[in-house]
Parts: structure tokens; sequence; C-alpha cells
């Protein structure tokens, strides 16, 4: 049988799937011809991240089609409960790239409260001719030690990036409609650990108290963040975004860092993917990824091997 991982898939995963008796097909398919490719040679599998769409066209233009696969977490890019009626399976990895996108929610905490994604654009420009003057721009940095992370989804990603800020010395507190509380364990690398109880609480409280929020939900029909939720935040908040584009009004967003209101924001997605408005792109207060929450060699590989052992049970 054949898969076609139409975004990439690691080798660990392709060599688990060639041990299982598949055969692996990497081309890279543009959108509009994935239905006659997949129809054409026969494919059985298809395998994508957050670049293919999946949806109703392709999944009845496609009757051989038996399983659709994301390497990641969420599945907005796939008509799910469709594919199912049509008896094909949906799979993803859930827990695979949590590690991943937590680190990244930190390099861009750290990014922002040292303003290291704009002392990265102007010491090429000015270190030699004006060292003294952005010493002093960049004099007023903030430890996150002590200070409170408001974590929107305490689901898998959002439980390991409260791990994280555990760690550092941050107090952490959450809100999840879906999960009232939920046992945190802080494990250490000689095999100690510590557990801690984070219990839910309203957006609003969320809000408030928090000095950073971070965002760890599904693409969503409204804004989590806009206009009227900013104002009620602390003056001076961090927000990053490590999750889906749309959640946060980007408009609204870039009101509240010009204002001063928001201190700094750190987004790895964006509305308007993968075209970001130059707002955005051009604020010196926001710290900026291209969508790569996931994108490390580790979670690649444990998303490929996850993968292909669901595909070899599944058609196997």
């Amino acid at each position: 049988m054949k898969v076609l991982a139409n975004d990439g898939i690691s080798k660990s995963g392709i060599l688990a799937l060639e041990k299982g008796g598949f055969e692996v097909i990497t081309t890279k398919v543009a959108q509009e011809q994935v239905a006659n490719f997949v129809n054409e040679n026969n494919v059985s599998v298809v395998l994508v991240r957050s670049a293919t769409k999946v949806r109703k066209d392709i999944i009845d233009a496609c009757p051989g089609l038996k399983i659709i696969g994301r390497g990641g977490v969420g599945m907005d890019n796939i008509d799910v409960d469709y594919a199912k009626s049509k008896g094909i399976h949906v799979i993803n990895t859930p827990a695979s790239s949590s590690e991943s996108v937590a680190e990244l929610v930190f390099a861009h905490l750290f990014s922002g409260v040292r303003f290291l994604h704009d002392s990265n654009r102007n010491m090429p420009l000015e270190g030699d001719t004006n060292f003294d003057g952005l010493k002093k721009a960049y004099a007023n940095g903030i430890e996150l030690r002590g200070k409170t992370l408001g974590v929107i989804g305490i689901g898998r990603i959002g439980q390991a990036t409260a791990k994280m800020a555990l760690g550092l010395g941050m107090k952490v507190i959450a809100a999840d409609m879906f999960i009232p509380q939920v046992d945190v364990k802080v494990e250490f690398f000689d095999g100690q650990s510590i557990t801690t109880t984070i219990i839910s609480q309203s957006l609003e409280s969320l809000f408030k108290e928090a000095d950073f929020i971070t965002l760890h939900v599904p693409a969503q029909d409204g804004y989590i963040i806009g206009e009227k939720e900013l104002a009620i935040m602390k003056d001076g908040v961090g927000i990053v975004n490590c999750a889906r584009g749309g959640v946060i009004d980007e408009v609204a967003l870039v009101k509240a860092l010009d204002s001063g209101k928001v201190l700094f924001a750190g987004l790895d997605v964006f509305e308007n993917e993968p075209t970001p408005e130059m707002t955005i792109l051009m604020n010196h207060k926001i710290s900026m990824t291209p969508h790569i929450g996931a994108a490390t060699g580790e979670a690649q590989d444990r998303i490929g091997t996850e993968l292909a052992s669901q595909i070899i049970s599944i058609l196997g």
C-alpha cells in the first residue's frame, strides 16, 4: 500500500512504514492536484501537516482513501467528521510536539522580556556606532521568575508549557472550559519530581491576574483576545500565541502594543498565513516565527514514528 506524505515525514517515520510493508511517497503535490495524484497512484493513506487541506472535495474524489493522518495536534485543515462518515480513519499525533511548542513559547517569552527580537535587528545596524544608546534602550529587562503565567487551554501543550513555567519559578494559572483541574508533574533529570494541581478559572480573572499570557487552543469561530479582553489585562502584559492564527484580533493587538498596554507579543501563527499583515511584520514589539512550533528534529521523529505505528495497526 502507498502512503503520500504530502507535507513531509521524518526519516524514522519512513523507515518504520517501509518496515511495515508500505511504500512512502514524499513528492510535494499542489493542493489542487492532490485528488488526481491519490487516484492515479492508488494511494491509500494521505499524511499532512498544516499546509495541505483535505476537505470534502478530496474525500469525495478519492474512494480508495483509507486513512488521513495529521502530523501534529489541530485538525482544522481536515473535514474530520465527513471523512469518518465515509469510513475513512482520521489520525493525528497530539502528544508528539508538546515539548517543542512549549519551548518555543519560552523562546518568545525570553525574547520579549529581554528585547532580543529587536536588539537582534538593531545590533548589526547600529552596534558599532550606537552601542551605548542600544545598551540604554534595552536596559529595562524583566525576569520571568516570580511572575504569573496565564495559560489559556491546559491540554497537553498547555501542560508542557506550565511545567516549564513552574521549573522557572513562575506562578501558573489556567482557563479551560473543558478541563476543570489538572495535576501537573514536573520531572527532573535525576528521577525526582514534584506534582502540583492547577485549577481552571474564568478567562476574565486570568486576563486581570496574568503578567504573561500564552494560548493553547484549537481554531475558533471568533477571537479569544480582542479589544475588550486587552482592556482588562494588566498594563505591560506580554502575550504569546503558538497555537492557531485567528484567536487574537491582530488590529486590536497592534493598537495595544502601540499604546504600551501590551509590552510585547510573540507570534508563531497569524490571521493571514502565509502572508501576515505588514503592520505585524514591521512591529518592533513583536517576536515572530513562521509557524514552526513543532519543527524540531525530536518532535518530527516522534510524529513520524507515531503516525507509522497507527497506520500499521489499522492497515497492517
